[in-house]
């Protein structure tokens, strides 16, 4: 049972140009306030102190952490961090640091070059998951030939399913929980150079294989570099981005995936006329962006979080300044860092391996951001994507078309990923991560369910039924319009979402134990598909999964938060509101806000979110109090 927390401040305003009533249960403050204030205000643990106290705790940090240089600097940077919307009125900052705040408030994407370098860095790793599934979507067609078992059988179908399926059992069971140990001894960047060493040797592996046997074996070790890879680069991209666009950034992540799909499309048609090799080039060509993450992470900076962690003050300030556009952004950002770094402390149980994967299931706090990232990791495979993604080709081939025809469609599949994931990099930070979730899932099972009836169309052409995923026949329109969803949904949440809710010191065992669910479930998935395809037929396959959406969605009402435009630090305050509490505001205040404004279309005012900073309203908006 979650403790009962009582709210630090209970404040409501409403819109009274519409002449609105505010929401039931809430009390209305005067004073001219504009826009609505949250139940809940997350607290900076900064304002605890005064002026002058905040100036020389942070100095005395500089002095006995070997930057007495920096001395004055977080002397000034606490103040911003005290009260970031009122730093044009501080006179302790000189005008370039006002000018360089400045800027930064007014210019969302402003960040220097190195930032933008090491996150595009890590997302172009992230384009080897999604090129190893579609380079065994396109080897599906010939491998099974080539090593005698395309008999149709039981026994041949789950061959290949655990062929497919093995480098996702192996990410999530085994790679995903060596991540402690190796983020530990080697760091961040250590860590994704030793698993882009391994994605790069692996897939070559896998194009010199002579049985199904050797085949398997390779895949396996491929999975536990996937797996490993997963659970950390996603936490490097969170850790270096800053809070206003770290949704964005790190979404480059899931962009990447679904450029990774595209390319290995690309790949499979490339190579689809080079005869008995061609899915063992199919296979091989992953090696292509594991090899440049290798090459290139080493220009990168370590993550300045990681450092902090580990005591190395001085080196994470340097790398922080790296990453900002100025050393007061730098100043400001790293000492708020700290700062309620130690806030998180005092929740941690033990630092044994163990005791921090314990906090997650044990801890009320960490246990309900366990829950969120969870739900959108299983959602991810619920929703039925992966049935594309892994055997598209294979499917449009026995609904009657040519493997290269399977090729091209399976191309166009992924083209839309890419082309829709592009407009979620704007979204993610405005709308939020929930509310695109919310929004999807209902639409996908619908697209995804009407993508399983077409398939029991038939005409009298080449084809005993409707391929749903060919241009030329009007039922693609629904799996395409199911993909699309997807990529403005729950594509690109999933693992955004997950790397920014834990707290620092249990991020690599919250991040393990969510990775291993998204893995292990996704080769539950290939596995199981080619038989459930054969006793279910492909409509009754699709249906299953079309029901699956709408169980995800009720999962992801109950169970996920929004945690737009928060600092990761901030987060953790998101997390403090007891489910009981939080499901009894959704069910109560935004549920029913939300059917008369947007199904009956009555002007009414917006409540407030459960949670919000203190100076902003829950659409971003300043809040003088």
């Amino acid at each position: 049972m979650d403790e009962k927390v009582s709210p630090e401040m209970d404040r409501v305003s409403h819109d009274e140009k519409n002449g609105a009533p505010p929401p039931e249960n809430y009390t209305s403050e005067t004073g001219g306030r504009r826009g609505s204030v949250a139940l809940n205000i997350v607290e900076n643990p900064l304002t605890r102190s005064s002026h002058a106290q905040a100036v020389a705790d942070a100095e005395l940090y500089a002095e006995s952490h070997g930057m007495p240089e920096h001395k004055a600097l977080f002397g000034r940077a606490a103040l911003v961090a005290r009260d970031p919307g009122s730093f044009e009125r501080l006179q302790e900052l000189d005008e370039t640091e006002r000018n360089a705040l400045i800027y930064e408030r007014d210019h969302k994407w402003h960040g220097p070059t190195m930032l933008w370098y090491s996150i595009t860095l890590c997302a172009i790793g992230a384009a080897t998951q999604g090129w190893d599934q579609t380079g065994s979507n396109g080897a599906n067609l010939s491998f099974p030939a080539e090593f005698g078992i395309d008999s149709g059988t039981g026994r041949d179908q789950w061959i290949v399913g655990l062929v497919n399926a093995i480098i996702f059992l192996t990410a999530g069971l085994i790679g995903a929980f060596i991540v402690d140990p190796l983020n530990y001894y080697l760091g961040r960047r250590g860590e994704i150079f030793l698993t882009a060493c391994c994605l790069t040797a692996t897939p070559i592996g896998s194009g010199f294989a002579r049985s199904w046997q050797g085949l398997f074996a390779a895949r396996f070790v491929l999975g536990i570099g996937i797996g490993a890879k997963n659970a950390t680069v996603p936490i490097y991209s969170a850790e270096m981005a800053p809070a206003r666009i770290r949704g964005a950034l790190v979404m480059f992540w899931q962009l990447w995936v679904v450029i990774g799909i595209f390319l290995g499309f690309c790949a499979n048609v490339i190579v689809k006329d080079t005869g008995p090799i061609a899915w063992r080039l199919q296979l091989g060509s992953a090696f292509i962006p594991s090899f440049i993450l290798g090459c290139g992470i080493w220009f990168c900076p370590e993550s300045p979080r990681w450092l902090m962690k580990h005591g190395k003050h001085d080196k994470a300030f340097r790398s922080m300044n790296r990453l900002r556009a100025h050393p007061i952004i730098a100043a400001r950002d790293y000492y708020y860092s700290y700062v309620l770094y130690n806030e998180e402390l005092k929740l941690a149980r033990g630092s044994g391996y163990f005791s921090r994967l314990w906090d997650c299931f044990a801890v009320p706090r960490i246990r309900r951001a366990n829950y969120g990232a969870s739900t959108v990791m299983l959602a991810q495979q619920m929703c039925g994507i992966n049935i594309i993604s892994f055997y598209s080709s294979t499917i449009f081939t026995e609904v009657g078309y040519t493997p290269t025809q399977a090729l091209y469609a399976s191309l166009g599949y992924g083209a839309v990923q890419v082309i829709f994931t592009i407009p979620t990099l704007f979204l993610i930070d405005t709308k939020g991560r929930r509310t695109l979730t919310l929004i999807t899932f209902p639409l996908m099972c619908i697209f995804l369910l009407a993508a399983g009836l077409s398939l029991l169309k038939t005409t009298g052409s080449q084809g005993a039924q409707i391929g749903p995923v060919v241009l030329y026949f009007s039922s693609v329109r629904f799996v395409y319009l199911f993909t699309i969803m997807y990529s403005l949904g729950e594509g690109p949440v999933a693992f955004q979402y997950s790397a920014e809710v834990f707290p620092t010191i249990q991020r690599e065992q919250g991040m393990a134990w969510v990775v291993c669910i998204n893995n292990t479930f996704a080769g539950i998935l290939s596995l199981t598909f080619p038989r459930m395809s054969a006793v279910m037929t492909r409509t009754g396959a699709f249906g299953f999964y079309a029901a699956l959406n709408l169980i995800a969605w009720g999962m992801i009402f109950c169970f996920v938060r929004e945690t737009k435009q928060l600092t990761l630090e901030e987060i953790d305050q998101v997390f403090s509101v007891p489910t009981k509490e939080f499901l009894a505001y959704e069910t109560g205040t935004w549920l029913p806000y939300f059917i008369k404004r947007h199904i009956f279309r009555r002007k009414i005012a917006k409540p407030p979110p459960i949670i919000a900073r203190a100076n902003e309203g829950p659409d971003g908006e300043k809040v003088d109090y």
